[in-house]
């Protein structure tokens, strides 16, 4: 039940928020002031968005029915939100202030109106990941066991479904190109879709293709497979791969210092997290972690990474330079 949303920087303000779902707290790390600083919100935090824009941020609850908001001056709740039982994903549109929260085994999802904190819902069906892409104002709703992913319209209807086959499992956006990037593990394949058209491209991947995330510094796809110990680098102009880096046992998350060119994974059942450079595509170190790393993030103005750890806490990741 590890959500690899479970940590998020907000490069505005230098801070890294991190659910850590065994104390029921957010811990925050501020690069910028070499601090580390915790706050209390709702039963086992288990994923979280960060609105730069508005200086939010947004905390899924899932045993405690809710969603914790954060003030990001202050860095205190400022509001808890009810938004049904086990809400597992949650994602932000800054364009529009809009905030998205789906549960687990549910059919309905909440949406939250960031300037007033209303909630409202309608029916649209069982989805683990969310992704929004503020310059179309599109918003993507996937589910494991779904052959669809869904498109929301105006907000509360699905506009489209596009037929994507079952598996789906991470997803990532590409505002620059309106390109969705999604991955199927049990095809051990890399999903690109043109959103203004729905027109797919099938990437072939390493096994069991679990997260995703694109390198805008050089129009770069990264995909971590958790099945074969790699990571399948793919141009995303051209759609091919171009390299695949071994890395170490299990991987399942990974971050892009887009400043440094620099990709981390992380190494779920190493206890380690493997750098990347970007330029070469091989391996800088490999790095040891204080748990079992299943998400990342990185401050980029310092160069600094954060995980999220499967013992449901969170350690700064030390050892980089």
């Amino acid at each position: 039940m590890l959500s690899t949303r479970a940590i998020a920087a907000n490069p505005q303000t230098g801070k890294v928020y991190a659910a850590d779902s065994k104390s029921g707290v957010v811990t925050i790390f501020n690069a910028r002031t070499n601090s580390v600083s915790h706050v209390r919100v709702g039963a086992m935090p288990i994923a979280l968005a960060v609105n730069s824009a508005a200086n939010r941020i947004y905390v899924a609850n899932f045993r405690g029915a809710s969603l914790s908001v954060i003030d990001g001056v202050g860095d205190s709740v400022v509001a808890t939100l009810p938004v049904g039982e086990r809400p597992y994903a949650v994602a932000v549109n800054p364009a529009t202030n809009k905030i998205y929260v789906s549960n687990q085994f549910s059919d309905t999802v909440r949406v939250i109106d960031g300037a007033t904190n209303t909630v409202s819902s309608f029916k649209a069906g069982s989805f683990n990941v969310i992704a929004t892409d503020s310059k179309l104002g599109k918003v993507y709703l996937l589910g494991y066991e779904d052959t669809d992913l869904k498109v929301l319209g105006d907000g509360t209807v699905i506009a489209e479904k596009i037929s994507v086959g079952m598996h789906q499992w991470a997803m990532t956006v590409n505002e620059n190109a309106s390109a969705l990037y999604v991955t199927r593990i049990g095809n051990a394949e890399l999903v690109v879709i043109e959103e203004r058209r729905s027109a797919i491209t099938k990437v072939p991947t390493g096994a069991i293709p679990c997260a995703v995330e694109f390198n805008s510094a050089t129009n770069r796809i990264y995909v971590v497979n958790h099945g074969d110990d790699t990571v399948t680098v793919v141009d995303a102009a051209k759609l091919v791969p171009i390299a695949t880096v071994r890395v170490g046992h299990k991987p399942q998350g990974l971050a892009i210092d887009r400043k440094a060119n620099r990709i981390y994974v992380a190494n779920r059942n190493d206890k380690t997290v493997t750098a990347i450079d970007g330029t070469t595509d091989s391996i800088l170190k490999t790095i040891p972690a204080p748990g079992n790393p299943f998400a990342l993030s990185v401050d980029e103005s310092s160069g600094r990474i954060f995980a999220a750890l499967v013992d449901g806490t969170s350690s700064e990741i030390t050892g980089l330079r």
